[in-house]
């Protein structure tokens, strides 16, 4: 099936509930951090991705409807460029907000992994990743909201204005399902992984 929603937008802006959501309105998978913890395979070809060599995105995206989340977030114009008619969310949310999110959740689980542990090929992606396709300090709270902003600014630039939904998590279904084309759900949006689940979570597993 060819990939219909490609998010745009940085973790800690609301992508776990929206992957959540996206698979329920398509009612297929949506690629997110987590699948490429569940498939260890795919971290190669991230990091060919991350040197610039050719991906057979088709291939990677097997099986799924969308993609949200780091990493397939940093490379929306590839993934885009593959697949013409998917539809770009850029979910957003307040710079200073999102800063104290990620630091204390996503970036906080990156810093700690041991570099020589179970999770060294992820490790290692992850850091190409953030050096290239980010900022190279995660512990830098200017160089982080510059680019989060940055790459925003770039994508509504960029993207069609017919393909681009620009999103923030309380708008909920109905931008989203617009864009689609379908029908609102009956059901409440999801809401998952806050940042008090999140490290309410991390806290049982360290």
């Amino acid at each position: 099936m060819p990939i219909r929603v490609i998010g745009a937008g940085h973790s800690r802006t609301g992508t776990s509930s929206l992957k959540k959501a996206l698979e329920l309105v398509l009612e297929s998978p949506c690629y997110h951090m987590h699948d490429v913890f569940m498939n260890p395979d795919h971290i190669p070809l991230w990091r060919a991705a991350i040197r610039g060599e050719v991906v057979d995105w088709a291939e990677l995206f097997s099986g799924y409807s969308a993609a949200v989340d780091w990493p397939a977030a940093l490379f929306w114009p590839e993934i885009s460029a593959a697949f013409p008619d998917a539809i770009v969310v850029l979910s957003l949310r307040d710079a200073e907000a999102w800063w104290t999110s990620a630091r204390e959740t996503v970036f906080s689980v990156i810093e700690g992994v041991d570099e020589k542990g179970d999770l060294s090929e992820w490790k290692a992606m992850m850091n190409e990743l953030i050096r290239f396709r980010f900022t190279p300090d995660l512990s830098d709270r200017d160089a982080c909201i510059a680019a989060f902003e940055r790459h925003s600014e770039v994508v509504r630039r960029e993207v069609p204005t017919d393909r681009l939904v620009v999103w923030e998590a309380g708008e909920g279904w109905e931008p989203i399902c617009s864009a689609l084309q379908i029908p609102v759900p009956a059901t409440p949006y999801p809401v998952i992984n806050t940042r008090e689940q999140f490290l309410a979570r991390n806290a049982k597993t360290s």
